[in-house]
């Protein structure tokens, strides 16, 4: 009975979790108003990061740790970051809403914190005005087992 409630349970959260991910169904429109969206159209947006992975190291198990992810827009144009996607909850990316003026640069906070053990990796996926559409930032970690 237990092996078929997990069974169940493990199916419905694969089938919540595999979302459609075009990105037209990420657009957030708190940061895609007609104005961003109308601005950004006259050049091309470029992006230019700091860097694109971090490793935090080893760290204990439900530790919380924090990293940013400088972004530059080196294009012509406004960048704008329609959405920031973790590739799991225990993710959380934190960005800014508003159009990125060409030559400007923001930060990207992300935060991570997991109960799982071992060797971690998590992505944030991008999605953005540029030319290319998406950027895929990485994060990794060596979680320490539980002390139980």
């Amino acid at each position: 009975m237990k092996k078929i409630a997990l069974m169940t349970i493990a199916v419905a959260f694969t089938i919540v979790s595999c979302k459609n991910n075009d990105a037209s169904s990420r657009i957030n429109s708190e940061n895609a108003t007609e104005e961003n969206v109308a601005e950004s159209k006259t050049g091309t947006p470029k992006t230019e990061f700091d860097k694109t992975t971090h490793d935090f190291g080893s760290i204990g198990n439900n530790e919380a740790v924090e990293t940013e992810f400088e972004v530059k827009n080196i294009g012509d144009a406004d960048l704008l970051i329609i959405n920031a996607q973790a590739s799991c909850g225990c993710t959380v990316p934190e960005y800014q809403k508003t159009p990125i003026k060409p030559g400007e640069t923001s930060k990207l906070k992300v935060r991570f914190q997991t109960g799982a053990q071992g060797q971690q990796q998590k992505t944030v996926t991008l999605t953005t005005n540029t030319e290319k559409g998406e950027e895929l930032l990485t994060i990794k970690a060596n979680v320490a087992p539980r002390n139980e």
